[in-house]
């Protein structure tokens, strides 16, 4: 099971952390994968969860252990041009990532090709998943 953390969180909700290039590659570097929101403006890729905030590069954005969640249609389309590993929802109970796997929405059933996003919330058992999406990722970590 894949340990990934939510907006770069390490050990809760930091509002410093979220979608922030530095963290993500420190997350990065401790084998931790990371799910980022995405925005595509003005021919420019940036980060940031309700706007974009920090910009990055296409070749930031290529790696495997990213989870990039498209904020806006012209970054969804980008992405898939580019082959970056990318999704888009809202409130759906379940998205396909463009590799194929089930981003399940909070306290949503489950498979073995599921994500299961912020289990925290829903006190789900989440075992039997390809992975969880977390605040807490440390904390899921020691539990693997």
């Amino acid at each position: 099971m894949i340990i990934i953390s939510h907006r770069g969180y390490e050990n809760g909700p930091n509002e410093l952390l979220e979608n922030n290039p530095e963290q993500i590659k420190n997350l990065l570097n401790k084998n931790i994968h990371v799910e980022i929101d995405v925005w595509y403006v003005g021919e420019r890729l940036y980060l940031g969860h309700d706007e974009p905030q920090h910009e990055v590069d296409l070749k930031f954005l290529e790696n495997d252990k990213l989870w990039c969640h498209a904020k806006n249609l012209p970054a969804l389309e980008h992405m898939l041009q580019h082959n970056v590993h990318c999704f888009w929802h809202q409130e759906d109970d379940h998205t396909i990532t463009s590799r194929g796997f089930i981003w399940s929405y909070p306290g949503k059933s489950l498979t073995p090709m599921s994500i299961c996003v912020l289990p925290e919330l829903k006190k789900q058992d989440y075992k039997t998943c390809y992975g969880v999406c977390t605040d807490y990722p440390m904390i899921y970590k020691e539990q693997k």
